[in-house]
């Protein structure tokens, strides 16, 4: 896409082979525009209303009428584009009102500066630059991160970096800057990371004589600032991320410290107090701002390997005052990060020997979102590629990946990133000078699980991890070939002299990596050819050159920007589910079967009448287990990360592993673990992330925080789907439900149970013609709190049961429940309980719901268990229905109907609405995401890396 002007030697690069003229500067050329023709004229224009509203409330959170956007953009992309990018006051002449004013803001000020510091040959290659630039937005080729849209071309500073990495002394002047610094970062809408490790341990000794505070009595002060700024001026919190290296002394207490408070939620919530995310409560709990991540390092991880022992030294003499069992503390890791998410885990060894600038410092600490990796005081920018938008189809249906436009896409993108940071502004004066030192760029991509579908790859395969590992080489590579391009024009970068060596010892690292990985099929491999010439490139021209970046590459969460580009998938992260949640034009949404299915069909080998009744049946059921024609070899093609086919944990490693090897810094991506992962299992990804080379990771146990939000019912004049304020209904009869009691003879069903060492008795009676209509409830000694309030609750569910609430509702409310006592059962059916009322309704849901309901709650007999391992799933097959076998199928109460056998037609639960596609999947599905809702428009968020992000209005929780 484009040459150089700075000598004979840069001719060979040049496009067809043309020779580059004398003098400095970048020779664009034309990949997408035609010259003459401005990209603006060759699409249609369409001027659209803007209405986003609470669903909660039906209040209107946002209005802007009129707007102007191409009539391929989406309506989620011109709304977040239009609320989140749009500057000036709505309603005044200053406010943008199309999308040809925002790009031009940001490209024209990026062309200036281009020009002004001598990036470009001539004013006419200044043109092209502005033009291609303009074309890639327009067409949702790329995005740049949020700041960029936020700031540039405005009067306000000119932020454009997302990412922050501060750092911390052990004296109160520092402690208190910090805090200052932090403050100021969060109020410009960005996040920040630090290691505290520098800060004494609260087992040593201050000059005065007394004993040292600690970093953990310090993070509290930080957490209540963060808690109290809103990040950006917006409702949501600030993302910060705070790391503390494995061997400082109070390591034991900072791993504790969420566990702790964890309890707390839980007993203040048994209590009656307000716990859920955004509660009124949930302020009183500390620590809960920001993500926690232990810094270890070869040393730890080989004695915890190998059961040896591992010493915590003091901080301000370096001798051992501790030796620990290394298994024991990595296994207190994993228990913590099991009951609440942290701390997470970094690499310290594996970070620092990809480190391009040793001799300037360690990396000591990460962004929020553990993307950025670099050194303290330091920020980086970042730009995320559409990956979907180099995929191309022959006249034969053949598929391959534009390795060509991609490279020259990729230039084009860091030339713009460089730049900017000649005309950036910095929250503080450090930041500033290490940033303009260092200029650490970090471009990536989105829709990488769209793409490996599209292609036809599953997920969690050696081919998907080919494709992957060779586009994100490729990327790398190109971009520092371009920084050694640049650093010819306009110079290295001021710290490139002192770490010239290491330098370019990564970069031998990088291209070492990328002859050896494993190539796949005919998709990867002319994109590895393409990676193999860039690296060698980048090798030769760095030695020439040097560099221009000390970084050029992560893989961030994607978030906002990932919506701007109407992705599927955001970052590295596989596809949510098969069904999509879409607001169409003029009002209205529908669910559809993601667009990249029948591509991945056809990649296959299916007709068109195969892929249609196969989309039909994906419609229907959400997934593909059972489609007509679907060959069972190809269902992993189809997992997502929910649903029936979710790809497994170790599954999200392996990707992180393929892709790591060639980026600068690291990926945004937590690791997602089904709630029937144990404390070995978050081990294990532990130590597995650590010999595959991973920089950083994060798990998740599905359900196992107390803090989640629950969705509120629409009231009376909510929003329609077309985002606009619906009247209130004439109310002209008021039903109330009608209790309908039992019989004075009724049949039942009495069940001993023992949960977690405690044992109790529950009898469930039903009404003659089949439904469940009272439970019993018997524990403890008669007169005690505990059986007291037993049958407090068996009274309040069997009224609720009377008066026609579905025994569905309360299963899919009061399963999954922790408190103690929890534990084995002795049921063969219910193993494990997180609680009484947990196995209470579990064991109600198998005596008295049918098949398909429980299974959609992810219930099932020790029977169907075992048929799924058998056969792949758990629906009784052919041959078993029949009476008899329905009669054998599951526990049947005396005098009823067994479950299984039941007509469907009862009373359900009240329809639910989506206004998401994460609401969408969990309707189909049955599952429930852990994810809070969103404070500006109500609906429910959805991972993106390490963050959230709501598809409805566009904020994120941390970098976007």
């Amino acid at each position: 896409m484009t040459e150089t002007t700075s000598g004979p030697a840069r001719g060979s690069r040049t496009k067809g082979g043309k020779k580059a003229r004398s003098g400095k500067g970048l020779r664009i050329e034309r990949v997408h525009t035609t010259p003459g023709v401005h990209p603006y004229d060759e699409v249609t224009w369409q001027r659209r209303d803007v209405v986003m509203t609470n669903w909660r409330d039906g209040s209107v959170n946002f209005e802007q009428r009129g707007v102007e956007f191409p009539d391929f953009w989406s309506v989620n992309a011109v709304n977040i584009v239009t609320s989140k990018y749009f500057r000036g006051a709505v309603g005044t002449p200053q406010r943008e009102t199309s999308l040809r004013q925002l790009i031009d803001r940001v490209v024209t000020t990026y062309r200036a500066a281009g020009e002004q510091h001598g990036y470009f040959a001539t004013a006419e290659d200044a043109e092209v630059f502005e033009h291609e630039l303009a074309y890639a937005v327009l067409h949702q080729i790329f995005a740049f991160n949020s700041p960029v849209w936020f700031n540039v071309g405005t009067r306000q500073p000119q932020q454009v970096s997302a990412c922050f990495i501060l750092s911390v002394d052990d004296s109160m002047e520092s402690i208190l800057d910090w805090y200052k610094e932090e403050g100021m970062i969060f109020k410009g809408g960005s996040g920040a990371g630090l290691n505290l490790s520098r800060i004494r341990s609260s087992r040593e000794l201050l000059s005065s004589g007394g004993n040292a505070s600690g970093p953990v009595s310090f993070m509290r002060g930080a957490d209540a600032s963060a808690g109290t700024i809103k990040s950006g001026g917006a409702t949501r919190r600030a993302a910060k991320m705070v790391v503390l290296d494995v061997d400082h002394p109070d390591i034991e207490a900072f791993i504790d410290t969420k566990v702790k408070e964890e309890e707390k939620i839980r007993a203040l919530r048994d209590a009656g107090f307000d716990m859920d995310l955004g509660g009124d409560d949930i302020t009183s709990v500390q620590y809960q701002n920001a993500n926690n991540s232990v810094r270890v390092n070869d040393t730890f991880m080989r004695a915890a390997r190998d059961g040896g022992r591992f010493g915590l030294r003091a901080r301000m003499t370096g001798e051992v005052i501790e030796e620990v069992d290394a298994r024991g503390l990595l296994r207190r890791m994993a228990e913590a990060a099991h009951v609440c998410a942290d701390p997470g885990i970094q690499y310290d060894d594996t970070i620092n020997r990809w480190h391009t600038c040793p001799e300037s410092g360690r990396i000591s600490a990460s962004n929020p979102c553990s993307e950025y990796m670099h050194l303290d005081d330091t920020s980086c920018n970042l730009a995320s590629i559409n990956l979907l938008k180099f995929l191309r189809d022959d006249d034969q249906g053949r598929q391959s990946f534009d390795a060509e436009r991609f490279a020259q896409v990729t230039e084009l993108i860091i030339t713009a990133m460089d730049i900017s940071i000649c005309f950036a502004d910095f929250p503080t004066e450090k930041i500033a000078e290490n940033t303009r030192a260092f200029r650490q760029l970090g471009i990536g991509y989105a829709n990488l699980g769209a793409l490996l579908m599209a292609t036809g790859h599953a997920y969690d395969s050696d081919g998907g991890r080919a494709l992957a590992g060779s586009i994100t080489s490729l990327m790398t590579g190109t971009a520092y070939r371009r920084s050694a391009e640049l650093a010819g024009v306009v110079g290295p970068y001021d710290g490139y002299d002192r770490n010239s060596e290491a330098h370019r010892r990564v970069m031998a690292q990088h291209a070492d990596a990328n002859g050896i990985a494993q190539r796949g099929d005919d998709l990867d491999t002319p994109v590895w050819a393409a990676a193999t010439e860039a690296w060698a490139d980048v090798l030769r021209l760095g030695e020439e050159h040097g560099f221009r970046n000390a970084q050029a590459s992560v893989l961030a969460p994607t978030g906002t920007i990932g919506l701007m580009m109407d992705c599927d998938t955001t970052g590295v992260e596989p596809d949510l589910a098969l069904v999509k949640f879409k607001k169409l034009v003029g009002g209205g949404s529908m669910q559809i079967v993601n667009n990249t299915v029948p591509k991945a069909l056809k990649r296959l080998g299916y007709q068109d009448e195969q892929v249609e009744a196969i989309v039909a049946h994906i419609a229907d059921h959400g997934n593909v287990v059972d489609a007509p024609g679907l060959k069972p070899e190809h269902y992993e093609v189809f997992d997502c990360a929910m649903g029936e086919r979710s790809i497994s944990p170790m599954g999200h490693v392996r990707m992180m592993a393929a892709a790591q090897p060639f980026l600068s810094g690291a990926i945004s991506k937590t690791v997602n673990m089904p709630a029937s992962s144990t404390v070995d299992d978050v081990e294990e990804i532990y130590v597995k992330g650590w010999e595959l080379g991973v920089k950083a990771l994060a798990v998740y146990v599905e359900n196992s925080k107390v803090g989640q939000p629950l969705s509120a019912k629409q009231k009376d004049g909510a929003t329609t789907d077309a985002g606009t304020a619906a009247p209130a209904p004439e109310k002209v009869i008021e039903y109330r439900p009608i209790r309908r009691r039992l019989p004075k003879g009724r049949p039942g069903i009495t069940t001993s149970f023992t949960v977690g060492g405690a044992e109790g008795y529950m009898t469930a009676n039903s009404y003659p013609d089949d439904g469940l209509g009272e439970v019993f409830l018997k524990m403890s000694k008669q007169g005690s709190t505990l059986a007291g309030m037993m049958d407090a609750f068996s009274i309040a569910v069997s009224v609720g049961l009377q008066y026609g609430v579905p025994l569905e509702t309360y299963v899919s409310k009061f399963t999954n429940m922790r408190f103690e006592p929890a534990g084995m059962t002795d049921d063969p059916d219910v193993r494990m309980a997180q609680s009484i009322v947990d196995y209470i309704f579990r064991r109600l849901a198998l005596d008295f719901l049918p098949f398909e309901t429980r299974s959609a709650l992810g219930i099932h007999s020790a029977e169907e268990r075992q048929r799924h391992l058998d056969t792949g799933s758990y629906e009784p097959g052919v041959e078993e229905v029949d009476v008899e076998s329905l009669s054998q199928s599951a526990p049947t109460a005396p005098g009823r109907p067994n479950a299984a056998a039941r007509p469907a037609a009862e009373p359900a639960a009240a329809p639910q609405a989506a206004h998401n596609s994460t609401e969408l999947a969990e309707i189909r599905l049955g599952l429930s995401a852990d994810a809070p809702l969103c404070f500006s428009c109500g609906t429910k968020m959805r991972r993106a890396g390490s963050c959230y992000l709501c598809e409805g209005c566009g904020s994120t929780s941390g970098c976007s």
